[in-house]
């Protein structure tokens, strides 16, 4: 029974992570990176140790190169001096370290090739870690895209549903204010009509009165005559001032 139920406890809380990560694929996508990084790190560790160990073999190699010429040497002058006890000692050496060499030479090799291989492989799991990286970037990328659109197509239709329910609200509304636009109008055109225009008229026309009398006597004053208006003549002057009168000059 107990087995069975930690099998359900398993089940759900196997149900709500794989909801979890529908959810938030950007978060399972950085935790894939970040275990990438780390075993690239820890693979890195992994190649250098081998990396130190084929350093270590090739001065090996080296140090025993060196060794095998001085004693190629040494056997050679022994020989040539007539030391032979000497010289069979320094070619027993020799033949000793002449198979040291080789077997020391074979495993660098070996370690040179593996390091290469190791390193090959190394790039090609991280470039196809990384391309399908991106790969999944650009997917999810797409699917907040796409579901972005989603929601905005099902926002707009539930928008265009509301408002063609809303219509007889509408119309009530375009009714009233119809209404109150209607009675405002009438409001307006009865206030015109009852305003008492004859005391504007009047005062318009004495305004005008008192405007064209001012011109006329400025025209006068000025000899001009005005259009429509021929100019008065002089009145002319007293004949007895300056003159003779013609029956006093008769008497």
């Amino acid at each position: 029974m107990f087995f069975r139920l930690t099998n359900i406890f398993k089940g759900i809380l196997s149900l709500f992570i794989k909801d979890l990560e529908r959810k938030n694929p950007e978060a399972l996508l950085e935790l894939e990176q970040e275990n990438l990084r780390k075993q690239i790190a820890n693979f890195n560790q992994g190649l250098a140790a081998h990396a130190g160990l084929a350093e270590r073999l090739m001065s090996q190699v080296r140090k025993q190169e060196a060794e095998e010429r001085e004693l190629h040497a040494r056997t050679t002058a022994h020989l040539r001096a007539g030391n032979k006890s000497a010289a069979a000692q320094n070619a027993l050496r020799l033949q000793n370290l002449g198979r040291e060499l080789e077997e020391n030479r074979r495993q660098l090799a070996q370690a040179e090739e593996t390091y290469q291989n190791l390193t090959k492989a190394r790039e090609v799991a991280v470039a196809a870690a990384r391309s399908k990286i991106e790969a999944l970037k650009g997917a999810i990328n797409d699917l907040r895209m796409k579901t972005a659109m989603a929601e905005m197509n099902e926002m707009a239709a539930g928008m265009v549903s509301s408002i063609g329910g809303s219509g007889d609200t509408l119309n009530r509304l375009h009714e009233m204010v119809e209404e109150e636009r209607t009675q405002a109008a009438g409001r307006a055109r009865m206030a015109r009509d009852s305003m008492d225009m004859s005391e504007v008229n009047l005062k318009e026309a004495e305004m005008d009165a008192l405007a064209d009398q001012a011109l006329a006597d400025f025209a006068a004053k000025e000899g001009i005559s005005l259009p429509g208006q021929e100019a008065t003549p002089e009145a002319p002057a007293n004949r007895s001032m300056g003159g003779s009168n013609p029956q006093s000059e008769s008497q």
